[in-house]
């Protein structure tokens, strides 16, 4: 009996932990929001020119200053043959200024297009924008993190490092959409989608 009441206690903390996980972003199946920004070299990039060539894998990532955010990049710029390779193509979307998008280029290497989401529209679209709270934005100005400084006229916003792949249709067919920014799907995750 014992066993039967812990077992059933497991189970319904488990549930409610599952319950409690925020279920933010789009999901697979919803149509992509249509978008346009300026890349690193200053060219205008839009989702329907990428859908043209085949499937896009569109990553949010937080700032230059985001050691879990460089590590990532840099692995996809690692694999970025992998997702090439499928025909698909990777853009990659920030808060931050233009100019702290080139201090990310050079940590990353990134040859993929990494786009200003200037006043967050892109963010806002793919459900994945959130305002910092004054206890994070106190605790990063301790490490010289000042968000109005990093992306300007877009203050204290940041997306959840999220990553959505979309299909030539236009269609979301995978997302992940975690709002702990340590955790990121592995590229071989992505490619199953492609």
């Amino acid at each position: 009996m014992k066993k039967l009441f812990y077992l059933l206690m497991l189970i319904f903390s488990a549930s409610l932990s599952l319950a409690q996980q925020p279920a933010g972003g789009l999901a697979p199946g919803d149509a992509a929001p249509s978008f346009s920004g300026k890349d690193q070299q200053g060219n205008t990039i839009t989702l329907q020119q990428q859908l043209e060539k085949g499937p896009v894998v569109v990553v949010f990532y937080r700032g230059y200053w985001c050691p879990y955010c460089n590590r990532y990049l840099k692995k996809l710029e690692d694999s970025l043959s992998l997702i090439t390779g499928k025909q698909a193509s990777l853009v990659a979307i920030t808060a931050e200024k233009p100019e702290n998008i080139s201090k990310t280029v050079d940590k990353t290497k990134a040859s993929y297009p990494v786009l200003f989401d200037e006043g967050l529209k892109i963010m806002q679209q793919y459900k994945v924008q959130y305002a910092v709270d004054q206890a994070t934005i106190d605790q990063y100005k301790k490490y010289k993190i000042d968000f109005n400084e990093v992306n300007g006229s877009n203050g204290a916003n940041l997306p959840v490092p999220a990553v959505y792949v979309i299909g030539k249709n236009g269609k979301v067919t995978y997302r992940f959409y975690n709002t702990d920014y340590t955790k990121r799907p592995s590229v071989s995750e992505i490619i199953a989608h492609l």
